[in-house]
Protein backbone atom coordinates (compact mmCIF):
# COMPACT_ATOMS: atom_id res chain seq x y z
CA UNK A 1 0.00 0.00 0.00
CA UNK A 2 1.17 3.84 -0.33
CA UNK A 3 2.86 4.70 2.57
CA UNK A 4 1.32 8.44 1.84
CA UNK A 5 -1.89 7.07 0.93
CA UNK A 6 -2.50 4.78 4.33
CA UNK A 7 -0.90 7.69 6.39
CA UNK A 8 -4.15 9.49 8.33
CA UNK A 9 -4.67 12.92 7.95
CA UNK A 10 -5.30 14.77 11.40
CA UNK A 11 -7.97 17.17 11.51
CA UNK A 12 -7.21 20.28 14.68
CA UNK A 13 -9.75 21.73 16.20
CA UNK A 14 -11.89 24.36 14.34
CA UNK A 15 -11.36 22.79 10.75
CA UNK A 16 -14.37 21.32 9.96
CA UNK A 17 -14.20 18.33 7.00
CA UNK A 18 -17.67 17.01 4.94
CA UNK A 19 -17.67 14.85 1.94
CA UNK A 20 -20.71 15.17 -0.12
CA UNK A 21 -20.96 12.79 -3.35
CA UNK A 22 -16.84 13.04 -4.51
CA UNK A 23 -16.22 17.10 -3.09
CA UNK A 24 -14.34 17.22 0.20
CA UNK A 25 -15.01 20.69 1.51
CA UNK A 26 -12.20 21.91 4.47
CA UNK A 27 -13.89 25.03 6.70
CA UNK A 28 -11.32 26.46 9.06
CA UNK A 29 -9.73 29.82 10.56
CA UNK A 30 -8.20 31.11 7.68
CA UNK A 31 -10.96 30.22 4.83
CA UNK A 32 -12.57 27.32 2.71
CA UNK A 33 -11.46 24.87 0.10
CA UNK A 34 -12.86 22.37 -1.86
CA UNK A 35 -11.85 19.35 -3.51
CA UNK A 36 -12.98 17.10 -6.19
CA UNK A 37 -11.71 13.35 -6.09
CA UNK A 38 -12.22 10.31 -7.95
CA UNK A 39 -15.58 8.66 -7.57
CA UNK A 40 -14.21 5.09 -6.46
CA UNK A 41 -11.59 6.90 -3.95
CA UNK A 42 -13.43 6.68 -0.55
CA UNK A 43 -12.89 9.49 2.33
CA UNK A 44 -13.64 8.25 5.99
CA UNK A 45 -13.77 10.89 8.55
CA UNK A 46 -13.97 9.65 11.94
CA UNK A 47 -12.32 10.70 15.97
CA UNK A 48 -10.75 13.73 14.21
CA UNK A 49 -9.01 11.43 11.95
CA UNK A 50 -9.48 11.26 7.62
CA UNK A 51 -8.59 8.43 5.72
CA UNK A 52 -8.92 7.73 2.29
CA UNK A 53 -9.43 3.69 1.03
CA UNK A 54 -8.54 2.63 -2.40
CA UNK A 55 -11.09 0.09 -3.91
CA UNK A 56 -8.22 -1.90 -5.45
CA UNK A 57 -4.79 -2.36 -6.83
CA UNK A 58 -4.50 -0.80 -10.37
CA UNK A 59 -0.92 1.19 -10.97
CA UNK A 60 -3.76 4.44 -11.21
CA UNK A 61 -5.74 3.83 -8.28
CA UNK A 62 -2.60 3.61 -6.46
CA UNK A 63 -1.02 6.79 -7.80
CA UNK A 64 -3.99 8.36 -6.96
CA UNK A 65 -4.75 7.59 -3.30
CA UNK A 66 -1.45 9.09 -2.46
CA UNK A 67 -2.16 12.43 -4.52
CA UNK A 68 -5.46 12.67 -2.92
CA UNK A 69 -4.34 12.26 0.55
CA UNK A 70 -1.93 14.88 -0.26
CA UNK A 71 -4.31 17.33 -1.37
CA UNK A 72 -6.50 17.34 1.39
CA UNK A 73 -3.85 17.36 3.71
CA UNK A 74 -2.72 20.58 2.37
CA UNK A 75 -6.20 21.99 2.20
CA UNK A 76 -6.59 21.26 5.91
CA UNK A 77 -2.84 22.89 7.01
CA UNK A 78 -4.14 25.70 4.47
CA UNK A 79 -7.36 26.47 6.38
CA UNK A 80 -5.77 25.98 9.92
CA UNK A 81 -1.86 27.58 9.76
CA UNK A 82 -2.04 29.19 5.97
CA UNK A 83 0.96 29.09 3.84
CA UNK A 84 3.22 32.08 3.01
CA UNK A 85 6.13 32.74 0.61
CA UNK A 86 8.74 35.28 0.04
CA UNK A 87 10.26 36.50 -3.16
CA UNK A 88 13.18 38.75 -3.08
CA UNK A 89 14.42 41.16 -6.18
CA UNK A 90 17.99 41.31 -6.56
CA UNK A 91 18.98 43.72 -9.32
CA UNK A 92 20.03 47.63 -9.22
CA UNK A 93 16.40 49.58 -9.74
CA UNK A 94 14.16 46.47 -9.14
CA UNK A 95 11.61 47.56 -6.83
CA UNK A 96 7.80 46.32 -5.88
CA UNK A 97 4.79 48.38 -4.60
CA UNK A 98 1.32 46.71 -3.92
CA UNK A 99 -1.99 49.04 -3.62
CA UNK A 100 -4.26 46.43 -2.20
CA UNK A 101 -4.82 43.29 -4.99
CA UNK A 102 -1.91 45.13 -7.65
CA UNK A 103 1.04 44.11 -7.73
CA UNK A 104 3.53 46.51 -9.42
CA UNK A 105 7.31 45.83 -10.29
CA UNK A 106 10.02 47.60 -11.69
CA UNK A 107 12.30 44.71 -13.13
CA UNK A 108 14.74 46.43 -15.20
CA UNK A 109 12.99 46.40 -18.70
CA UNK A 110 11.56 49.74 -20.25
CA UNK A 111 8.01 49.59 -18.17
CA UNK A 112 6.39 48.76 -15.31
CA UNK A 113 5.10 45.46 -15.36
CA UNK A 114 0.72 45.30 -13.02
CA UNK A 115 -0.22 41.90 -11.85
CA UNK A 116 -3.68 41.84 -10.30
CA UNK A 117 -3.47 39.28 -7.65
CA UNK A 118 -6.24 36.22 -7.09
CA UNK A 119 -8.28 37.56 -3.90
CA UNK A 120 -7.39 34.82 -2.08
CA UNK A 121 -3.96 35.66 -1.52
CA UNK A 122 -2.82 38.85 0.70
CA UNK A 123 0.06 40.86 -0.82
CA UNK A 124 2.72 43.39 1.12
CA UNK A 125 5.86 44.45 -0.67
CA UNK A 126 8.24 45.67 1.41
CA UNK A 127 11.50 47.78 0.15
CA UNK A 128 14.26 49.15 3.16
CA UNK A 129 16.87 51.12 2.49
CA UNK A 130 20.54 48.75 2.38
CA UNK A 131 18.39 45.73 1.45
CA UNK A 132 16.67 43.99 -1.49
CA UNK A 133 12.93 44.64 -2.18
CA UNK A 134 10.75 41.59 -0.51
CA UNK A 135 7.36 40.28 -1.62
CA UNK A 136 5.19 38.24 0.97
CA UNK A 137 2.70 36.48 -0.20
CA UNK A 138 -0.09 34.54 1.99
CA UNK A 139 -2.96 32.13 0.99
CA UNK A 140 -4.95 28.94 2.39
CA UNK A 141 -4.72 27.54 -1.30
CA UNK A 142 -0.81 25.90 -1.48
CA UNK A 143 -1.36 25.15 -5.19
CA UNK A 144 -2.16 28.92 -5.91
CA UNK A 145 0.14 30.44 -3.96
CA UNK A 146 2.97 28.54 -5.67
CA UNK A 147 1.25 29.10 -9.19
CA UNK A 148 1.60 33.24 -8.18
CA UNK A 149 4.90 32.85 -7.01
CA UNK A 150 5.68 31.02 -10.10
CA UNK A 151 4.45 33.63 -12.42
CA UNK A 152 6.12 36.58 -10.65
CA UNK A 153 9.43 34.34 -10.97
CA UNK A 154 9.10 33.64 -14.56
CA UNK A 155 8.91 37.26 -15.43
CA UNK A 156 13.14 37.65 -14.25
CA UNK A 157 14.18 34.89 -13.60
CA UNK A 158 17.69 34.75 -11.74
CA UNK A 159 20.48 34.71 -14.29
CA UNK A 160 23.90 32.69 -13.28
CA UNK A 161 26.39 35.41 -13.76
CA UNK A 162 25.11 38.00 -11.38
CA UNK A 163 22.73 36.69 -9.81
CA UNK A 164 20.20 39.49 -10.40
CA UNK A 165 16.49 38.69 -10.57
CA UNK A 166 13.43 37.57 -8.80
CA UNK A 167 14.14 34.46 -6.52
CA UNK A 168 12.36 32.46 -3.34
CA UNK A 169 14.33 34.01 0.21
CA UNK A 170 17.02 31.81 0.70
CA UNK A 171 17.19 30.29 -2.49
CA UNK A 172 20.68 29.53 -3.86
CA UNK A 173 21.38 30.33 -7.48
CA UNK A 174 24.09 28.11 -9.30
CA UNK A 175 26.71 30.84 -10.28
CA UNK A 176 29.11 30.74 -13.35
CA UNK A 177 32.55 32.09 -13.87
CA UNK A 178 32.09 35.01 -16.60
CA UNK A 179 34.79 35.58 -19.47
CA UNK A 180 38.25 34.68 -18.66
CA UNK A 181 40.83 37.88 -19.57
CA UNK A 182 43.08 36.22 -22.80
CA UNK A 183 47.11 35.51 -21.61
Amino acid sequence: MSRIGKAPVSIPSGVNVTVKDNTVTVKGPKGELSQVIHPEMEVKVEDGQLTIVRPNEEKETRAQHGLYRSLINNMVVGVSEGYKKELELVGVGYRATNQGQLLDLALGYSHPIQLMLPKEIKVEAVTDRKSNPIITLESADKQLLGQVCAKIRSLRKPEPYKGKGVRFKGEEIRRKAGKSAKV
